[in-house]
């Protein structure tokens, strides 16, 4: 199974639930990388746009490289009002750029999808001597705020929860070093997010070992879920780690 492309399977649910990232997030990127209309933008698997808009905003040449056709044209009638918008439907492994193109690479939530070698090593020939490479996700913790309610989840984890494939991938956000990156940070912005029972399963049926899990136990699965929810007052709150790695070529 190619969890890259799983999420074509629920593209609206995945368009109107997947977590935006923080106004403090985007404030801190177009200044780490002075974005203006002078500048190149290449935003590695932009989804359908979650971490897209403010950047365009800052008036820059902005291209995108989307694995997934249905997430592509998603993009396009979002953004096609932006004059400085373009986005390409390819392999981002295989998918041939000029190198010292972009002052900005950047990723939200997708960059780990890559092999670790093949995209370090691409994004820091595609990006000219100064510039900037971006990598941001949100860490969620479940349990903190909700221990009782999280106990409860997790039994019907185990009792139903069967994906098809298990979720493997990994990447090691410190190693940009190894691949010449210099001037490394880590900046993290906390939010809290409170949802009720549908909100939540409508969230969490995104996240792509659950979309994978067959029937019947992806029904009972999610109902478990729900009830579970609905038992300890309707509402879950989730505590938000909103993370921004940041480095230079030099």
């Amino acid at each position: 199974m190619d969890f890259r492309t799983i999420f074509d399977r629920v593209p609206e649910q995945f368009d109107k639930w997947r977590p935006r990232y923080c106004d403090e997030l985007f404030v801190d990127l177009v200044e780490y990388a002075q974005l203006d209309s002078d500048k190149t933008v290449l935003e590695i698997g932009p989804g359908t746009g979650q971490a897209t808009e403010p950047v365009l905003r800052t008036g820059c040449s902005y291209l995108a490289i989307e694995l997934s056709d249905i997430f592509t044209d998603l993009m396009q009638s979002k953004y096609r009002s932006y004059n400085n918008f373009q986005i390409v439907n390819a392999d981002f492994e295989k998918h041939v750029f000029g190198n010292g193109q972009f002052d900005l690479v950047y990723s939200a939530a997708a960059f780990q999808w890559i092999p670790q070698d093949i995209g370090y090593r691409k994004v820091y020939n595609l990006i000219k001597s100064g510039g900037a490479f971006a990598m941001m996700f949100i860490r969620t913790d479940y349990k903190t705020s909700n221990e009782a309610l999280f106990a409860k989840i997790q039994s019907v984890y185990d009792k139903h929860f069967r994906p098809d494939a298990e979720y493997k991938c990994h990447l090691d956000y410190e190693a940009r070093d190894e691949y010449g990156f210099v001037d490394l940070e880590c900046r993290q912005y906390n939010k809290n997010r409170v949802l009720d029972a549908d909100d939540y399963v409508s969230l969490i049926g995104t996240h792509s070992d659950h979309i994978s899990i067959p029937e019947p136990h992806k029904s009972m699965f999610l109902e478990g879920v729900r009830e579970a929810i609905i038992e300890f007052g309707d509402s879950i709150t989730l505590n938000d780690t909103i993370v921004l790695y940041l480095a230079r070529k030099p």
